[in-house]
């Protein structure tokens, strides 16, 4: 059945405006991680799933700096528009390169000033209440130039479980599923060709 899914570019640098820009060859500011998400995209338009997409790098928002301004402030414009995308999708694709361990600022600024109480969580005098995001499911994708299993293993995935954990699912979304694309550097282009075969697969699937 098709789904309603919103796919959320979180590499700080901005994707090209040309669909002739693709990957293998990118031109500045374009990463493997664009590239799995047209592969992502690409996979669920054919299958028939409506696809919208928010570029963090593309949108104006300040960083939030007070618990007030969390709580009762206005969001800005673009997360206005964010929100609309995000409520309206059943499903999440999140794509961001991992940065010291965890999602990029700019990425984990966007989330702070989009998952506000009354938005994600229901909004209550002391605190946050039940989730709101029920029903929605999530696809966390990242790229990362340690090997995959390293940053599972040894560096236990710290970033990777406080989005899954303390942040989508504290929401109430469920599933939250991850793929982690390691060494991305050093692959040849016969693995990089094969993960964006692994991704138009899964945005078949809509997962």
């Amino acid at each position: 059945m098709p789904r309603r899914i919103v796919l959320i570019q979180g590499h700080p640098e901005s994707g090209p405006v040309s669909p002739e820009d693709r990957f293998p060859d990118p031109a500045p500011g374009r990463h493997l991680g664009h590239a799995l998400a047209d592969a992502y995209v690409r996979g669920a338009e054919e299958e028939g799933h409506e696809v919208r997409r928010i570029e963090v790098a593309r949108l104006a928002f300040p960083l939030l700096r007070s618990q007030a301004d969390f709580q009762g402030g206005e969001p800005p414009k673009d997360i206005r528009a964010a929100q609309e995308n995000l409520g309206w999708a059943e499903h999440w694709a999140l794509f961001f390169p991992l940065w010291l361990g965890t999602t990029p600022a700019l990425l984990k600024g966007f989330l702070e000033q989009a998952l506000r109480p009354g938005f994600a969580l229901e909004a209550v005098d002391r605190g946050m209440g039940r989730p709101l995001l029920k029903g929605k499911s999530a696809r966390i994708v990242v790229t990362m130039g340690m090997p995959a299993l390293v940053y599972r293993a040894y560096f236990r995935a710290h970033g990777l479980k406080n989005l899954e954990r303390n942040i989508l699912r504290f929401t109430g979304m469920r599933p939250v599923r991850a793929s982690l694309f390691g060494l991305v550097e050093a692959r040849s282009g016969r693995t990089r060709k094969r993960w964006l075969g692994r991704m138009e697969r899964l945005g078949r699937a809509g997962k």
